[in-house]
């Protein structure tokens, strides 16, 4: 938990969009490990996703088959009946190296009416790999979204804190990143701010820009 927590300002989250059909949750983060043993250990899931969030209380009984059509399950041990497992996930989409998109409604989400969708990209950068985690979650269910999407928001960013530990931990957000950020935290322009000259936004790493998640611009005010 400590590690987790010292590494929480290097992963950058959010709920992107919620109502009443569903949320949006974003996670991004930078490791210092190439997109081929990002892949390597995306596969691995009994190595970073967590126990705490298994139906076992074992990570070592996680698997995944990373073609499409395969499995992100979990076995649950004899205990006496048999062995039993879950499926957590089936693998819709799968580019090595790249992106991987799963279909499942985690945890508690299981036992109601709803589609989840997870995709994992992976880019090169400079310095190693950008990450981003996408959970999409629609359909009837028996929560309200107003309380289940920041714990579901927190879930699914703990799974990307032990996918960066498993790979050496998380690096600091780059100084673009920062700014992105900043500018994203800034109250809504009153006045039609001018056009910009697109050689006048700043440059971006291109790998890092396609993974952080800009806030939508306010709608200029035409009252």
């Amino acid at each position: 938990m400590a590690a987790g927590l010292a590494l929480a300002p290097a992963v950058h989250a959010k709920v992107v969009d919620q109502g009443e059909a569903g949320f949006t949750v974003a996670h991004t983060a930078q490791v210092a490990a190439t997109p081929a043993d990002v892949w390597k250990m995306l596969r691995m899931p009994q190595n970073w996703w967590s126990k705490d969030h298994s139906w076992s209380g074992d990570a070592a009984n996680f698997w995944l088959d990373s073609q499409a059509g395969g499995c992100f399950c979990e076995k649950l041990p004899d205990a006496g009946s048999g062995v039993g497992s879950v499926q957590h996930a089936r693998i819709l989409f799968s580019k090595p190296n790249q992106l991987l998109r799963l279909s499942g409604a985690f945890g508690p989400l299981q036992g109601e009416a709803l589609n989840g969708t997870l995709t994992i990209q992976i880019k090169e950068t400079p310095t190693g790999s950008a990450l981003r985690f996408d959970y999409v979650v629609g359909g009837y269910m028996r929560f309200k979204v107003a309380e289940i999407a920041p714990a579901v928001d927190t879930v699914i960013g703990e799974q990307l804190i032990g996918l960066a530990n498993a790979l050496g931990g998380a690096l600091p957000p780059t100084r673009d990143e920062k700014a992105a950020a900043a500018e994203a935290a800034k109250p809504p322009a009153v006045e039609t701010p001018p056009e910009k000259d697109e050689k006048d936004e700043p440059g971006l790493d291109a790998a890092v820009a396609d993974l952080v998640a800009d806030e939508p611009e306010a709608a200029p005010d035409r009252r």
